[in-house]
């Protein structure tokens, strides 16, 4: 079976407009990454962790106990959103608390929640 091209008839853009747009496009590796970064996104309950971190700091026993989910599952959504350098840390003791990452992930939130209530 022989693959089908589709081929445009008629094309709107210039020379330049597609050179400025392949510009634009970021390499492979950075849409890997990109890529993987949305995907950490695409989990409700990652979500809801990281907007109980927007409004504070709290330890694996605070998420757990506000997400009513055991403090085995919230390690282990912490440790992705901490992989993917959403969330960090800081030790006091023996306590662990964790907070967001910087304010890029409270901007993504904050888009992310206004787009969907256009």
């Amino acid at each position: 079976m022989k693959e089908q091209i589709d081929i445009c008839e008629y094309i709107n853009m210039t020379e330049e407009e597609v050179k400025e747009v392949l510009k634009s496009i970021p390499s492979e590796d950075k849409l890997y990454n990109l890529s993987d970064l949305f995907k950490v996104f695409g989990d409700k309950t990652r979500i809801k962790i990281l907007y109980a971190l927007s409004v504070a700091e709290m330890c694996v026993c605070d998420i757990a106990s506000l997400t009513r989910m055991t403090q085995s599952a919230i390690s282990h959504q912490l440790k992705t959103l901490r992989a993917n350098k959403l969330v960090k840390y800081r030790k006091e003791g023996k306590a662990t608390f964790y907070s967001l990452a910087d304010d890029h992930v409270r901007t993504i939130l904050q888009q992310g929640k206004e787009h969907i209530e256009e």
